[in-house]
């Protein structure tokens, strides 16, 4: 039989759609998007990202050398007592005035520490450190506990900016160099005041905050026990405590109902997250089972959608791009607290190679709503500073 020509091109269209579907390929990524995800499920020990490079580092790092410095657009959280405290961002907290927000620079500083002590040789490592000298100084710091101990801020930052603080001076004191050293040394009476603001509060909270922004008490939780089980066991003590009390008995967590529209944190990944770290692998197994009934166990993403930011020049809309790297550390933190022949581990891990793919891309800094934090989070699942050596 003799083919028409639609025929045989319909054929041939065919063929070309089946080879594509057969062979799993995809549109080339663009270099901003590096370092690129496999994709699939990855295997139980195998880790959702690739391995950082220092070309990779330098990027995410250029995003907060470019911030770290800069005064404005500026987001003040600030109580007024008196004219007199009518300033710019500069003049009150001449430490951490960059990035749009306090908790922002805090962390874009932890940034450029984290990078700048993992590849020491690479060409950004020297304005990191230059930027860091250059802002954190006995003087500023000095300044910064003034204003954090001003009356009518008892709840500056906190939990969100408090605990990252903590994770900055974690991050210097375990860089060991004599650079890093004096700057430990310079942030240490900060460091005092907020573990001392921590220890005020927690005693009198009553109930989890379990929000998907900055208040939200888990994520906080989490990087407050990491920071605590190295510097400070009193306080590691307390955390541990507070996140039992809150989260033993929590049962069907809704994750139906996430993400809300502006969430960068997942309050019930969140729970499970800073759970694992309290608990051991076979009691936090059973426990999980109750907080998360429907997780699958077998190596699928598709219970868990990412999260889809509509404009990525609004500033709560463009959260969900930090939601989707949030999710991905926890879900690798909490693959990581289950035994290790536990089956919900590949459906934990493909969902966040999903999330780390969709979350890495969309760090390139074109807009300044997400350029001026984004990179740290990128920083937090790539270099893996939540899990365990």
């Amino acid at each position: 039989m003799i083919e028409s020509g639609p025929v045989r091109a319909f054929k041939q269209l065919v063929s070309v759609v089946v080879f594509v579907l057969a062979c799993g390929c995809a549109a080339p990524v663009d270099p901003v998007s590096e370092p690129s995800v496999p994709t699939g499920p990855p295997g139980p020990a195998e880790p959702i990202v690739p391995e950082l490079t220092a070309d990779t580092a330098g990027r995410f790092a250029a995003l907060a050398l470019a911030c770290v410095q800069k005064e404005y657009p500026n987001k003040i959280s600030h109580v007024l007592s008196s004219p007199d405290d009518v300033k710019g961002p500069r003049e009150l907290t001449p430490a951490f005035y960059g990035c749009f927000d306090w908790h922002s620079s805090v962390h874009g500083h932890w940034l450029l520490a984290r990078l700048a002590r993992t590849f020491p040789t690479a060409p950004f490592a020297a304005d990191a450190l230059t930027a860091l000298e250059t802002n954190i100084t006995p003087e500023h710091i000095t300044a910064e506990v003034t204003y954090v101990n001003g009356a009518g801020r008892e709840s500056f930052e906190r939990p969100y900016g408090l605990a990252w603080l903590l994770q900055l001076a974690a991050e210097l004191r375990e860089w060991q160099s004599p650079e890093a050293t004096r700057l430990s040394t310079a942030l240490a009476p900060l460091e005092a005041a907020v573990v001392d603001r921590l220890n005020a509060w927690l005693p009198k909270l009553a109930y989890p905050i379990r929000e998907g922004e900055h208040a939200q008490t888990a994520f906080a939780f989490g990087l407050i026990l990491d920071y605590a089980r190295a510097n400070d066991p009193a306080l590691a003590d307390v955390v541990a405590g507070k996140v039992r009390e809150f989260h033993l008995n929590d049962r069907d967590c809704p994750m139906g109902y996430e993400p809300s529209g502006q969430d960068f944190v997942s309050p019930c990944l969140g729970e499970a997250d800073v759970m694992r770290r309290v608990l051991p692998p076979a009691e936090f197994a059973t426990w999980l089972t109750g907080l998360l009934p429907r997780l699958p166990a077998t190596a699928t993403d598709a219970w868990l959608p990412i999260g889809v930011v509509t404009d990525k020049s609004d500033g709560k809309l463009a959260h969900l791009d930090g939601l989707n790297l949030s999710r991905a550390w926890m879900l690798e933190g909490i693959a990581s607290g289950l035994p290790g022949d536990d089956p919900r581990r590949l459906a934990l891990l493909a969902a966040a190679r999903t999330h780390a793919t969709s979350g890495l891309e969309a760090v390139t800094g074109e807009h300044y709503e997400g350029g001026h934090w984004l990179g740290s989070f990128a920083t937090y699942l790539t270099t893996r500073r939540g899990l365990r050596p």
